[in-house]
């Protein structure tokens, strides 16, 4: 593998992969398609192979890239800062070397919540922004990752992320699919969702991320203060009506908060649309892309916007002498 050219137009249907060292430390992306570019971000224990079946649909009219974020997918698992910010620079960085300057960006559950972090550490390379079953817009979330975030979990995931304890709980899945009960379907996404924390570094990797944005309590960051950042942003937000990760209500509200957004739920998926419904959700983002104007923020707009909410700034008096 390789870096490729600057001239992302000469890239077909394949969601080919290719590597790039940013900082000293292999970043794996996968790109397909030729046009607007449009970033996808995963979400945890997710990697950039698993939104296939979505760039591969809107490769006829796009130039799709999918990064695999640090510590997961093929990427590299350095001893290193995993917070939000951190992975949004990485993407920064990642579209600078591959020559992208602005792009329309996506993040899925945890890569919600990068995508956001994005657009707010860099809206001039931000043109429109997708969160899709994200996170950061409330505090619920899942008691199995609650869970997770608790100290003395990386020795449980050490045993239960065993290549043996995991097949069984697939098939299980499966089996249980096979004679209609939905309920296969969920073991088959805790099966997905263990299979790459099966070698040390990435459940380290993953541990140190979950814990920058879940603690025992839930979700410990919140965008909610910084959705009127959004006002001039094309805001698509989606999200499955099986979702018992993050609730929808979180989108609703994120939705309520955002002027002019979209908002658009998806009967057939659960927390991983992407996997779930792929044609569904690809349908709904090739309509948001085809039918909104992408944003051209500079510094100077980044100052009005935040002008509207924040008031007038006052000296602050010295204190009285005693």
């Amino acid at each position: 593998m390789g870096q490729p050219s600057g001239d992302i137009r000469r890239f077909e249907r394949e969601f080919d992969e290719w590597q790039v060292e940013l900082h000293g430390h292999r970043v794996i992306y996968r790109i397909a398609g030729s046009g607007p570019p449009v970033v996808l971000i995963h979400g945890m224990v997710n990697s950039s192979r698993h939104w296939q079946e979505v760039a591969l649909r809107l490769a006829d009219s796009y130039t799709v890239v999918a990064p695999d974020l640090i510590g997961h997918g093929d990427s590299a698992t350095p001893r290193g800062d995993y917070s939000l910010g951190a992975h949004a620079a990485v993407i920064r960085d990642l579209l600078a070397s591959i020559g992208i300057d602005r792009a329309s960006i996506v993040g899925h559950s945890l890569g919600g919540g990068v995508a956001m972090i994005f657009f707010y550490h860099f809206p001039q390379r931000t043109e429109r922004l997708a969160l899709i079953s994200a996170g950061g817009l409330g505090p619920e979330v899942s008691p199995l990752l609650r869970t997770a975030a608790l100290p003395g979990a990386a020795a449980l995931l050490s045993l239960i992320a065993s290549p043996r304890l995991v097949g069984r709980i697939d098939r299980a899945g499966e089996l249980m699919r096979d004679s209609g009960r939905r309920k296969g379907a969920y073991l088959q996404a805790i099966a997905r969702a263990m299979r790459p924390l099966e070698r040390a570094g990435a459940r380290e990797a993953f541990l140190h991320t979950l814990r920058a944005v879940i603690d025992g309590k839930g979700q410990r960051i919140s965008a909610r203060d910084r959705l009127y950042l959004l006002d001039a942003m094309p805001t698509l937000i989606v999200w499955g009506e099986r979702d018992n990760t993050i609730p929808i209500e979180h989108g609703l509200y994120a939705h309520e908060a955002i002027p002019r957004s979209r908002f658009e739920t998806l009967p057939r998926a659960a927390h991983f649309p992407h996997l779930e419904d792929p044609e569904g959700l690809a349908a709904v983002l090739r309509d948001w892309l085809e039918t909104t104007e992408p944003a051209q923020l500079d510094d100077a707009d980044w100052g009005r916007i935040i002008a509207r909410r924040a008031p007038r700034s006052r000296r602050v008096p010295e204190p009285a002498a005693q």
